[in-house]
């Protein structure tokens, strides 16, 4: 199957999905990881052209290391809005990927950049179905809205500090060394992380909240995922069905 995961920020996916993308890299469907933005305000001390220089091919390095394709949609860090224009462009790049199930971020997050490329990925899957709905390059709809799933938010939390429920968490300990090497591809973060988010291992961090959502599930390691099941989109667990023997047991 072809898949996309679309999040914000290069080392987004890789934070909350990256064991699930190298699960499926692993067992023969087509990736795409998807950044938004090349991560231009990643930096405190080179400017946004050098910084998404080095960002995007540190993304591209870590699809590279599961046999994944990168893409960049081409937005700016806190510049990305709902509105008809961005909603063309994440559309037209549906068309173009065409995948058959898509991933991205959580509804509600600590950062708007976040929030919003939820939004507009989840109104693109319906769009792309839609013959009429114009996009530039001109691409062929999509013969059906996509299936869609949201990742877990950063921390496990919405931006009020609820815990985030999951409708399923997928078991990635058999690729935890892998999603850490691919994190660790963007080097250039460390550094910016500390400065502005007061974190210094940024990998040591991920590792925990993998642990918080898998020991939730009663396993060391997992990810969390829910299904937007709203009309009309599909209700099929497409997902779930391909990973089924990665699906933590217990309920959540």
């Amino acid at each position: 199957m072809r898949i996309a995961c679309i999040h914000a920020h290069p080392d987004d996916a890789e934070i909350l999905a990256g064991g699930t993308l190298a699960l499926l890299a692993a067992l023969g469907h087509e990736v795409t990881m998807v950044t938004m933005t090349a991560g231009d305000c990643g930096s405190v001390k080179v400017g946004p052209d050098a910084i998404s220089a080095i960002r995007k091919a540190e993304a591209a390095a870590s699809a590279a290391s599961i046999g994944a394709h990168y893409r960049c949609a081409g937005f700016w860090d806190l510049a990305i809005f709902t509105d008809d224009s961005s909603r063309r462009i994440v559309t037209g790049l549906l068309r173009d990927l065409r995948p058959q199930i898509v991933i991205t971020a959580s509804p509600s997050d600590y950062l708007c950049d976040h929030e919003t490329t939820s939004e507009l990925v989840r109104d693109a899957c319906f769009a792309a179905s839609v013959p009429n709905y114009s996009t530039k390059p001109k691409r062929g709809a999509l013969p059906a809205i996509l299936p869609l799933y949201f990742v877990d938010p950063i921390g496990l939390t919405d931006r009020e500090g609820r815990e985030t429920v999951p409708d399923f968490v997928v078991n990635v300990g058999s690729t935890l060394e892998t999603k850490k090497a691919m994190l660790a591809t963007h080097r250039s973060q460390r550094e910016w992380l500390r400065e502005q988010h007061g974190m210094d291992d940024y990998l040591a961090q991920m590792e925990e909240w993998t642990r918080q959502r898998g020991t939730r599930a009663g396993i060391e390691y997992g990810e969390g995922f829910r299904q937007y099941k709203t009309h009309p989109f599909p209700h099929e667990p497409v997902l779930q069905q391909i990973l089924a023997a990665h699906i933590a047991g217990r309920p959540i």
